[in-house]
């Protein structure tokens, strides 16, 4: 991928220059670090809270879309730069999880993991579901059929042909990216992991969530919230209170 801008990776919508803590958070398919604002806001002045920017959205649309997780998870760690003094938790949604769960295996490997994973609206790697057809090779009325079944995009998007089409590419290719993910067998994480997801969600039953526990040797939680796939839309005070409340759990201290 060449070398990486960690100005283009991650956006800081609040700056946070006493907090002890950091909370990078990985955006679903299609999704983009915009959507992390209020994250941002609710967690100002305690959390700095670092959100990914994939290319191929909003100010990098003209950009290649990336179409591996793993690749993401690597620019994305390549970016990140060190801080000793703020212990690091890494939040993904759906997709995001994923590429959280893969940058948390490299910054294992590199000896700078994280203090924390919080996976949300995702199935363990280890679980795999029957295929059926592929959400990215379907045309574009079929893939705007999956945005609307999950409910994860603004009405006003979905009515504005125009935008639409700007968008479609880049959540055809995180699509693509999902799809072709296989969990390469390795050592689990030692960090512990939360996992989050809605009671009524399509994409993740209570069983896979809980194999999450399978991919670390620390401690594990699950939280269940009201809701489909994006649950976070309608539960945000109380996933972000669930978050900074794992985040103290396991040692990630709190701003004065």
């Amino acid at each position: 991928m060449g070398a990486v801008d960690p100005a283009q990776w991650f956006h800081r919508y609040e700056p946070a220059p006493r907090a002890t803590r950091r909370l990078v958070c990985f955006p679903h398919a299609g999704g983009a670090a915009s959507y992390f604002v209020p994250v941002a806001r609710a967690m100002a002045g305690r959390t700095e809270v670092l959100a990914v920017q994939y290319p191929g959205r909003q100010e990098r649309r003209h950009e290649p879309c990336v179409t591996s997780v793993e690749e993401l998870a690597r620019a994305a760690v390549d970016a990140l730069a060190p801080s000793p003094d703020r212990p690091l938790t890494l939040f993904g949604h759906s997709m995001g999880a994923m590429v959280a769960f893969e940058a948390a295996r490299l910054l294992e490997r590199e000896g700078k993991g994280p203090r924390a994973l919080v996976v949300s609206g995702r199935r363990a790697p280890s679980r795999v579901r029957p295929a059926q057809d592929l959400v990215h090779l379907r045309d574009d009325e079929g893939l705007m059929a999956e945005i609307r079944r999950l409910s994860g995009t603004d009405d006003r998007i979905l009515a504005d042909e125009e935008l639409l089409r700007m968008i479609l590419p880049a959540i055809r290719s995180d699509y693509r990216a999902v799809e072709s993910y296989r969990y390469r067998q390795g050592p689990p994480l030692s960090c512990p992991v939360l996992a989050l997801i809605g009671d009524d969600d399509p994409q993740v039953t209570r069983d896979e969530a809980q194999a999450w526990a399978e991919h670390t040797t620390a401690r594990f939680d699950m939280t269940v919230f009201p809701g489909g796939h994006f649950y976070l839309n309608s539960q945000g005070e109380a996933v972000i209170r669930a978050i900074e409340e794992h985040m103290s759990a396991t040692g990630s201290p709190a701003a004065c």
